[in-house]
């Protein structure tokens, strides 16, 4: 139970960026800042891939559309991410609550995952590229306050993510008419796109 509310929060921050998660835990515990950090998130090479990969988020989370794609490709890698870092941090011993704890990282990390994909196609509708750079700096800051805070005030750093969590669930609910219209459009287009068959000719069976 003690590391439940630091398990949930990084497991909501995982599902955003996990590799600002990763980074961050792991400077702060290398560094002395906290001394529930596990071993293994300070190791050097852990910290200089998760920096490589946190610049290439940073830089694809704000260009319109291929921030979609880039949340697809990683709609497996963010819960696995949460999964590894939950576990790691409740321990090393393979035990049920160790278990347990990865559970919950990897499941918060999906939802938050899908919570951050569904509000980016949402955003992609708009023609201009600037709420997309807002909303991913936002997201970028939003995760590294709330780790930092989690690591010295894990149940109120819980709560916040849980709200934010709620609150971006509902609004996604609320968007997906919109996220609809969208994906129908890309379909047309898509469709049009294709090549019309030559006169006379049979159109192509399924």
């Amino acid at each position: 139970m003690s590391v439940l509310p630091l398990v949930f929060t990084s497991g909501w921050a995982s599902g955003i960026n996990a590799y600002a998660v990763v980074l961050l835990l792991g400077l702060l515990g290398a560094t002395g800042v906290s001394d529930e950090v596990p071993a293994a998130l300070e190791r050097p090479d852990v910290l200089i891939v998760a920096a490589v990969l946190f610049v290439a988020e940073a830089v694809a989370d704000k260009v319109p559309y291929v921030d979609s794609v880039w949340d697809a490709v990683h709609t497996v890698i963010r819960p696995v991410a949460g999964g590894v870092v939950a576990a790691l941090l409740a321990g090393h011993d393979g035990s049920l609550p160790q278990l347990a704890a990865g559970a919950v990282g990897g499941s918060t990390a999906l939802v938050s995952h899908l919570v951050k994909a569904g509000t980016r196609i949402a955003v992609n509708t708009s023609p201009e590229p600037a709420s997309n750079i807002v909303l991913s700096l936002a997201e970028d800051l939003g995760v590294a306050g709330i780790i930092a805070f989690a690591l010295f005030h894990p149940w109120i750093a819980a709560g916040i993510a849980a709200v934010l969590l709620v609150a971006g669930i509902t609004v996604v609910i609320f968007l997906w008419s919109r996220i609809r219209r969208y994906l129908r459009r890309r379909r047309e287009r898509r469709a049009a796109k294709r090549p019309a068959p030559a006169d006379g000719a049979a159109p192509p069976v399924g």
